[in-house]
């Protein structure tokens, strides 16, 4: 019986869509628990559970499958946090819901934020940048600009640059995951208690 097409002839069966999702998530599994340098082919195929001609049937490379597997990855964060930022029509609320949800999603997701970690940062110490400005990647600072810009329109934020601000609340963030990547007793919850205080003082009026 052989594997059931969609309608588009290009777009991969529904078979092989799964092996790929299986993949992308041995992946994830490999990156967090070995490391980025130390995740080849051969240790996400058997990772997976497949052989390694399994594995280059649907990824021509270890570049290939890591960009796929970043980019779920990033897809995932960025939905999560979206989807409650857009629940809000206050721009208060939603700028609330931003950093609450840029916690807890990470809080709930440690294996995935290892993989942005390994991939965007040379790990001596998770500062150092491999490729500067990657990590907005999906203009995650403008999003949240676009955002202090609308409550600035509304008349709930004072006057500031946006992008300066954007980018200092998501330093304080980065920050406090960064620490609590090292130091997992850290408590996440109190600390994004204070992150939402910090956030409010740094744009009310």
């Amino acid at each position: 019986m052989c594997a059931r097409r969609s309608a588009d002839p290009d777009r991969p069966t529904f078979t092989e869509q799964a092996r790929r999702r299986q993949l992308i998530e041995a992946t994830i599994d490999s990156i967090a628990t070995r490391g980025y340098p130390a995740t080849s082919l051969a240790a996400i195929a058997e990772q997976a559970g497949v052989s390694k001609a399994a594995v280059l049937y649907h990824y021509a490379s270890k570049d290939k499958l890591t960009e796929a597997t970043l980019a779920h990855v990033l897809g995932q964060f960025m939905a999560y946090v979206t989807e409650r930022v857009e629940r809000e029509a206050d721009p208060k609320a939603a700028l609330v819901a931003y950093v609450r949800a840029m916690i807890g999603y990470q809080q709930a997701n440690r294996r995935h934020v290892r993989v942005i970690v390994e991939m965007l940062l040379d790990d001596q110490g998770g500062t150092k940048l491999k490729t500067p400005g990657s990590h907005d990647t999906a203009g995650r600072w403008q999003g949240l600009a676009d955002l202090l810009t609308k409550g600035q329109e509304t008349g709930g934020f004072r006057e500031f640059d946006t992008r300066t601000v954007a980018l200092a609340i998501g330093g304080a963030i980065d920050g406090v995951i960064a620490h609590w990547l090292v130091h997992p007793e850290l408590d996440l919850d109190a600390a994004a208690a204070e992150l939402v205080t910090f956030t409010l003082l740094a744009v009310e009026r």
